[in-house]
């Protein structure tokens, strides 16, 4: 391994780490989702790693087929700068329908007090109808859909930084970035998304418990707008 790819596999490590930090994108969906989903903590991780594989593997794909093909770094950073575009959009679209959903679902789900006599005393509870974890047995899409975006969302700073060793025709030297870059991206995804997961779960939010699915609907949404319009 020369100085060269060492150099450029902490440079690599760098930027994945603050690519990651800076892009509020990588962790806060995982974040509310798992709050308003009730995700277990190991699913959370789970769907985090593998959002996060596919949000880096997308890059390395397009990466290597342009090196192959001798697509140039213009039209490759150009064709990564439309998927990012168009991940954002659907960060957009997506935080705004679960929003939207969110907010009927609160106020369908509004609580309501009953009346009723009980040893002769007269006793009030309170309660809603909400759908018992969103239907068990129906199948949750949500995490296929997170899934789709970061596959569509790419990772900017890696393409450029894997044409130096593809200029060398160092084929290992393209793996050894490509993998370091991975592995710190993902890593940093999942610490985030743990720890502050972990925070979220000690918030007391009492009566607006059932605006979560609003809340993170309209989280996600502020995220895509933040990367579309404000270049996050």
């Amino acid at each position: 391994m020369t100085n060269e790819i060492l150099i450029l596999a902490g440079s690599a490590a760098a930027l994945g780490f603050v690519h990651t930090i800076l892009g509020p994108d990588h962790y806060l969906p995982f974040i509310v989702m798992a709050k308003a989903r009730q995700w277990k903590m190991y699913k959370t991780i789970i769907i985090t790693a593998l959002c996060g594989v596919g949000h880096v593997g997308s890059s390395i794909i397009v990466g290597s087929l342009g090196i192959g093909l001798g697509i140039g770094i213009n039209k490759l950073t150009g064709f990564e700068s439309v998927r990012g575009s168009l991940a954002a959009w659907a960060f957009i679209v997506f935080g705004f329908a679960y929003m939207v959903w969110g907010i009927y679902r609160a106020i369908k789900n509004k609580p309501h007090k009953h009346v009723h006599i009980h040893d002769g005393e007269l006793h009030t509870h309170e309660h809603t109808h909400e759908e018992e974890h969103d239907h068990v047995h129906k199948k949750n899409i949500t995490p296929w859909i997170l899934f789709l975006i970061f596959v569509l969302g790419p990772c900017e700073p890696l393409i450029p930084m894997l044409m130096f060793p593809a200029a060398e025709s160092n084929t290992w030297g393209v793996v050894f970035v490509a993998a370091v870059f991975a592995v710190v991206t993902i890593s940093t995804m999942l610490v985030v998304v743990v720890l502050l997961t972990k925070g979220v779960k000690f918030l007391n939010i009492g009566k607006v418990e059932r605006y979560t699915h609003a809340i993170a609907g309209g989280i996600i949404f502020l995220s895509g707008f933040a990367i579309q319009f404000l270049g996050l």
